[in-house]
């Protein structure tokens, strides 16, 4: 069995014991991080004469071999190795004798594994932030293509206040700008070097931590180093704005799949993201946003998993944190492929506008409209919502919406209702008078999605600090 450690130990670990203990068939993604980190500290090593020149460019050369074979696939991580360190380890003294012995001179697994995990989890939120803003792309294309569609807004369920629907798309865009903030959050509050902090209690070789934190693009080396090997905060600081991310996902897609129900009929899916039923040929179904609101369970119990992990833990490293790998590594596969797939099934929708607008024009949903009229005739506004719940409620009694109540019907109930009632509660005029900053008056959304445009055309936001 290939593995870094024995000296002391007079019999092999058995069998069943190394395959409960190994974790090369799940942390060999590592190897990028792995030979990148490796590389650095070899560097470092030589710049500072704790080994020679030569042997540190004949261990660099060597990594980036192997770096190399990986990426062509002429090299297989595989292999009766305990982890993806004993692998490249090996692979690097088989290739260059005792030289390569040399490397872990002054590092330990513990800092080893701790700066391969940061520099993963750095390179996950750069390229789930790239599919958030494509996301982002497509919604902003869809509002602006959608800023006349009237729809009705909801709250409880329940048909509350017209918008149009590039307004209530823009919700969601703001949810999935909010989910890159607090992965640029999780991003600067990891960007910490813990190489150098040994198994926990540092090095007695004169290490310059600081020029193997700039080689490895961190702001700076950790300031502690026993934190720096057990510290597993970014790693739910991530879980946490992945689970928050899906639970956007999710409610999205809870909507999209209202929507594509018979009795709403909003809108029409794709249909190479919908599936038919085995026995109902009349069915088409919203599979992939069905799964999509199910795999948010997934991530969140990631999340869960590793706090409970971490809870009992003291002081330095526990093997218990090999647990934080496979949390991590599902839940960044999960939450990227469930934004691509939503954003190809976003980007192929078709809105029924019709419906749309026809959905919008019952339920009293412009009722607030009523009682905003009577505020501009003088009645206090707790005043004119009662006048309007009885004028609804007469409306209710006849089967009728409140543009056909009759003027002489509504003088009945006040004497602040005239002629120019009609025009005010119209729908398209209930969307058009609510110019307030943020609101779904046409000239207000235009304002935000030229906010949304100048904030899409900047880099990733970790760049832009």
């Amino acid at each position: 069995m290939a593995s870094l450690w024995g000296g002391r130990f007079t019999k092999e670990t058995k069998e069943d014991a190394f395959s409960f203990n190994e974790s090369l068939s799940f942390d060999k993604r590592l190897w990028r991080e792995d030979i990148e980190g490796s590389i650095a500290h070899a560097k470092m090593l030589a710049k500072q004469l704790i080994i020679g020149k030569s042997d540190g460019e004949a261990i660099c050369g060597a990594l980036e071999s192997i770096y190399i074979e990986i990426e062509e696939g002429t090299l297989q991580i595989s292999g009766h190795f305990e982890d993806i360190h004993s692998f490249i380890e090996t692979q690097l003294i088989q290739r260059i004798g005792d030289v390569g012995k040399k490397l872990h001179t002054g590092r330990s697994r513990n800092d080893q594994v701790a700066v391969d995990m940061k520099m993963y989890v750095r390179r996950e939120i750069t390229e789930i932030d790239s599919l958030l803003k494509e996301l982002l792309r497509t919604i902003l294309r869809l509002q602006e293509e959608n800023l006349d569609i009237i729809m009705p807004g909801f709250t409880h369920l329940q048909k509350a206040q017209p918008v149009t629907l590039a307004h209530h798309l823009g919700a969601y865009f703001e949810m999935f700008k909010r989910d890159r903030e607090r992965l640029f959050d999780a991003y600067r509050r990891l960007n910490v070097c813990p190489l150098g902090a040994g198994a926990l209690a540092g090095t007695e070789f004169s290490i310059d931590r600081e020029y193997t934190a700039s080689l490895l693009h961190f702001s700076s080396p950790t300031l502690n180093s026993m934190d720096s090997v057990s510290d597993r905060d970014y790693c739910l600081e991530l879980l946490s704005a992945l689970s928050i991310c899906i639970m956007h996902l999710s409610r999205f897609c809870e909507e999209i799949i209202i929507w594509n129900s018979n009795d709403y009929n909003y809108l029409e899916l794709d249909d190479a993201y919908s599936t038919g039923s085995s026995i109902m040929p009349q069915k088409k179904n919203p599979d992939i946003a069905e799964l999509i609101r199910g795999k948010t369970g997934r991530v969140y119990g990631n999340l869960f998993s590793l706090l409970t992990t971490l809870k009992g833990l003291p002081l330095a490293y526990n093997k218990d944190l090999q647990e934080d790998k496979e949390c991590v590594f599902d839940a960044c596969d999960t939450l990227k492929t469930c934004i691509t797939l939503f954003t190809q099934m976003l980007d192929a929708i078709v809105f029924n506008e019709d419906v749309l607008k026809k959905s919008a024009e019952g339920g009293f949903i412009n009722a607030t409209d009523v009682a905003d009229y009577l505020v501009t005739k003088g009645l206090s506004f707790r005043d004119a919502h009662e006048v309007t719940g009885k004028v609804v409620l007469e409306c209710q009694k006849r089967g009728i919406v409140l543009s056909k109540l009759p003027l002489a019907d509504y003088q009945a109930i006040s004497d602040r209702f005239k002629g120019d009632l009609y025009q005010r509660i119209s729908i398209e005029d209930c969307v058009r008078a609510r110019e307030s900053f943020g609101g779904p008056a046409k000239n207000a959304m235009k304002d935000i999605i030229k906010i949304n445009k100048d904030y899409l055309e900047k880099t990733a936001i970790w760049e832009e600090n």
